[in-house]
């Protein structure tokens, strides 16, 4: 392997792994401050109980999340030089403003929800939870707009002699539709597996007949938060297939494996295609699905892989720009498929759980435990599919992953940080499952250690970590 398969291979790798952390993060968030919120308002210690217990997971998957981002960061300067250079008038505009803004935005609050619990006045102390959640919808929506602008360039002009793209609209780079759509279906995205994470752990504690009162709300909690986020990721979705069809024509040929230009398109359940990827042998479709999900029309064309390749060999020269189709089309059929199994899991407990019921039948501890993975493994294939299936394209039309690896870096060197990078995250992994596993066997603390229920306002306590 050469240093541009191994550095797409850590890029990859180190994406992929990073994104496990982000949705649970945002999810989670918003979840904990409602929590909380429910404390601050009917004073019932229970939903006291819940925020200190999820706030505590919440906190570790913070962590491990920040940690993981860095390399991120490290990777385009190291592995993607040329393509930093490239892009980095663009791209660097809104990743700063990510981190200048939004991430000590969250950090900063969340510091204060950290330490603040026996200082900060009650109100204030909500407050804070609040802004830092606050602050990772805006870290979401900057990077989600850098990415945007890879997938569908704008607000810039190429600049010949320098071999570069050069900002000349921020406004436009941030507020273009792509930007919109993605952020629309990914911040439910990220509530869908918050909802599953919370549903699943609850779940866990009701089956141990630990905590019940409070482990059945917030079971409902999750559970109704899964439910409706993934409605609203199944309309978001829609625009953004729309937007995607318009914008990038070849990755929706590829997700459906569609070789010639059709009109009313059936959508693929299955697909089997030649060897060589140029055309289909065997399909079973919905008829005209494809078409309606694409252009908003049971009759509307849809082009196919074979004739984009025509077209794009004719625009941008002669070469290879179709995508790896297996993958495309699998990574599209996984993220639906496992993002529906988790919201039929989630509907059924509730459903058996409704009038003070208790959840019956052997389906229900092995579906429980894996509620909280099925979003994890949706938004990965979601990802995967993004960035995969935007192939041969670093930024779609202007350069190409190829040309935007280090020229300087040699193979050796990429093999030699993924490996440190693997056993770092390997380690990481141990302390994240660990440190997880212990804060649910420990359970909430109990109603003793609660002995003030306002739990705030006074001024001649120590300032110490809560947890």
């Amino acid at each position: 392997m050469n240093s541009l398969d191994l550095a797409r291979w850590q890029f990859g790798i180190t994406t992929v792994y990073h994104f496990l952390f982000v949705p649970i993060t945002i999810g989670m968030a918003f979840l904990v401050a409602g929590l909380q919120t429910a404390w601050h308002r009917t004073g019932k210690l229970h939903y006291l109980r819940a925020t200190k217990f999820f706030g505590k997971l919440f906190l570790i998957n913070f962590a491990i999340g920040v940690v993981t981002g860095i390399v991120q960061e490290f990777q385009f300067g190291m592995n993607w030089s040329s393509y930093s250079r490239f892009v980095g008038d663009i791209f660097g505009a809104p990743l700063a403003m990510e981190g200048l803004l939004a991430f000590f935005l969250e950090s900063t609050f969340l510091g204060l929800w950290i330490f603040g619990w026996d200082r900060l006045p009650k109100k204030l102390h909500l407050a804070s939870i609040w802004l830092a959640a606050t602050g990772t919808l805006l870290s979401a929506y900057f990077i989600l707009a850098a990415n945007s602008w890879m997938q569908h360039p704008v607000g810039y002009v190429y600049n010949a002699a320098k071999n570069r793209a050069e900002l000349t609209n921020i406004f436009e780079v941030l507020t273009q539709k792509t930007a919109l759509a993605t952020f629309f279906h990914t911040i439910p995205s990220a509530a869908f597996t918050g909802g599953a994470f919370i549903a699943g752990i609850s779940a866990y504690l009701i089956i141990k007949g630990k905590d019940l009162s409070m482990a059945r709300s917030t079971f409902k909690l999750g559970a109704i938060t899964m439910l409706i986020s993934f409605i609203v990721v199944g309309i978001s979705g829609d625009v953004t297939a729309r937007i995607m069809t318009t914008q990038q024509p070849m990755k929706m040929a590829a997700a459906e494996a569609l070789y010639t230009s059709q009109d009313s398109a059936p959508f693929s359940l299955l697909t089997i295609g030649t060897l060589d990827g140029s055309k289909s042998v065997f399909q079973i479709g919905l008829p005209s699905m494809l078409s309606f999900m694409s252009t908003g029309d049971f009759k509307g064309v849809v082009e196919g892989v074979n004739d984009l390749e025509a077209k794009y060999d004719k625009q941008f020269g002669a070469g290879d720009y179709t995508p790896n189709i297996p993958m495309a089309y699998w990574s599209f059929r996984f993220m639906i498929g496992f993002g529906f199994l988790g919201a039929i899991f989630a509907l059924l407990a509730l459903w058996q759980m409704r009038k003070g019921g208790t959840p019956r039948g052997k389906w229900f501890a092995p579906a429980m435990i894996s509620l909280p993975f099925l979003p994890l493994l949706a938004n990965s294939f979601g990802w995967i599919f993004t960035e995969t299936a935007r192939q041969p394209w670093a930024v779609f039309g202007l350069i190409k992953t190829a040309d935007g690896v280090s020229t300087v870096v040699s193979a050796g060197a990429v093999l030699f940080t993924m490996i440190a990078f693997t056993v770092l995250y390997g380690i990481l992994a141990f302390i994240e499952v660990g440190l997880t596993l212990r804060v649910i066997k420990m359970g909430p603390a109990d109603e003793l250690d609660y002995a003030d229920p306002q739990l705030g306002g006074s001024t001649d306590k120590p300032l110490v970590m809560s947890y």
